[in-house]
């Protein structure tokens, strides 16, 4: 199994592209900007799309995805998400006003997309794969996904700030080889992360603590500009875990 991070950042500029990672040829985890890094036969070829949480930088590529290629694929993209986030997408983004609601088009029969709703407690095997929804804490309903293959594990955090329950889902994981989580803002705008729900240096840390197991610790979502700085003060406050910034591009191997 390969994942391929297409985007990983807070936001936009200077060739950068918010969440979207590749699994293989055929399932996307989340749909933010980094999407239109793919040329048209890779998106033709996306037949999955598993959503954390609805907020524009991770779906915004979703609606266009589906224009491009739905007319020429035999069978719909799913989405898979949690019942709460699917309803967030047909009540604020596929509802005719936004963005044409394409479970209607061509006709319900045979829609461009389908919604599949993966509830936390459940899992979705899929050749080999399995991507399982884990509980985080943010400021809509969102989740994370354990993606398990013969060849190891691998947890996204989505956005999230501390969660218990996160970390009672990655100890639970023996063979859990990577983890990808979110930091947001420097510990100077603790304000601004509480109140948005997104980890900062100091808090991270402090989660990193309580974990059992020890995977490679990837850190996304830095906010433009910031990153340097944001990456500083996480090494100076977890030194023995050996940080990295996600890059976009960087792949995967499990």
């Amino acid at each position: 199994m390969k994942l391929t991070i297409l985007g990983c950042s807070g936001g936009i500029g200077s060739g950068r592209h918010t969440t979207c990672l590749k699994v293989d040829d055929d399932v996307l985890i989340d749909a933010g900007s980094g999407i239109t890094t793919l040329d048209f036969e890779q998106l033709l070829a996306i037949d999955h799309v598993f959503i954390t949480h609805a907020h524009l930088d991770h779906v915004l590529g979703l609606p266009l995805l589906l224009d491009s290629v739905g007319d020429l694929r035999a069978t719909p993209v799913t989405v898979h998400a949690l019942p709460e986030v699917l309803e967030v997408l047909s009540t604020h983004l596929f509802n005719w006003h936004l963005w044409p609601d394409f479970r209607e088009i061509p006709n319900a029969e045979a829609p461009w997309v389908r919604f599949a709703p993966l509830p936390f407690g459940a899992a979705f095997a899929l050749k080999e794969r399995t991507f399982t929804p884990l509980p985080v804490n943010h400021v809509v309903p969102a989740c994370g996904i354990h993606l398990a293959s013969a060849g190891g594990s691998l947890a996204f955090s989505g956005d999230t700030t501390r969660s218990p329950a996160f970390v009672a889902a990655l100890n639970a994981i023996p063979d859990l080889r990577h983890l990808i989580i979110e930091t947001s803002f420097e510990n100077a705008l603790i304000d601004i992360a509480q109140a948005s729900k997104h980890h900062w240096p100091d808090s991270l840390a402090a989660e990193l603590e309580t974990l059992n197991v020890r995977p490679e610790v990837w850190i996304t979502h830095l906010k433009p500009g910031n990153e340097a700085a944001i990456m500083d003060e996480l090494r100076a406050a977890a030194p023995g875990w050996g940080l990295a910034a996600l890059q976009q591009g960087q792949v995967f191997e499990l």
